[in-house]
């Protein structure tokens, strides 16, 4: 077998820990969506940057044990950039969750990714329309927050008070000037 990552029977796989592992089924619309509206907001605001937005399906090698094709990451160093892939920690990288894939992107992925030094991680879940931010602090992640989108029905029960303390948008740690807004990541979901 070829040591990239590649279609083999259509499957596709991930080296997870030294061990060959099927990735999920194709994703549902939604997990799509997510992930190229992540993807869109970043390729604008780095467009003409020296940093580079990959898409889902885009080859990262950790290592020979630990090689991925996380739904985005972004990365800052050019030299980790190949024609097959990206060697080494991007700066950040985003999971967005299924239910299947759920326990590894919150274990061993995410242990994998702060091991190789990711500097920002995010798992995102589209059924909840809710945003997990992990920073690097002193080589551990650390959660910073979480970020939901509230639906009416929840915000008819809140006071005045709940309503205004509502996060609708967040920063990226990696660039002060970009706002991230919630509606945008999760806009257009069935």
């Amino acid at each position: 077998m070829e040591t990239n990552l590649a279609y083999q029977d259509d499957m596709l796989y991930e080296m997870v820990g030294g061990r060959l592992v099927a990735m999920s089924p194709p994703p549902v619309i939604n997990h799509i969506q997510v992930s190229a509206n992540i993807y869109r907001i970043f390729a604008n605001y780095l467009a003409g940057k020296s940093c580079r937005p990959f898409p889902d399906g885009t080859g990262l090698y950790l290592s020979e044990e630990e090689r991925y094709r996380p739904d985005f990451m972004i990365v800052c160093d050019r030299s980790k950039i190949k024609a097959t892939g990206v060697y080494g920690a991007p700066d950040l990288v985003v999971e967005v969750r299924s239910p299947s894939t759920a326990k590894r992107d919150r274990g061993h992925k995410k242990d994998a990714y702060e091991r190789h030094g990711v500097r920002e991680y995010w798992l995102v879940s589209p059924g909840d329309c809710s945003i997990e931010v992990y920073l690097l602090q002193d080589g551990r992640f650390h959660l910073d927050n979480v970020y939901s989108v509230y639906h009416d029905y929840d915000l008819f029960d809140m006071t005045e008070e709940e309503r205004a303390a509502v996060v609708t948008e967040f920063r990226c740690s990696l660039y002060d000037d970009l706002v991230i807004r919630l509606e945008d990541v999760f806009y257009d979901l069935i």
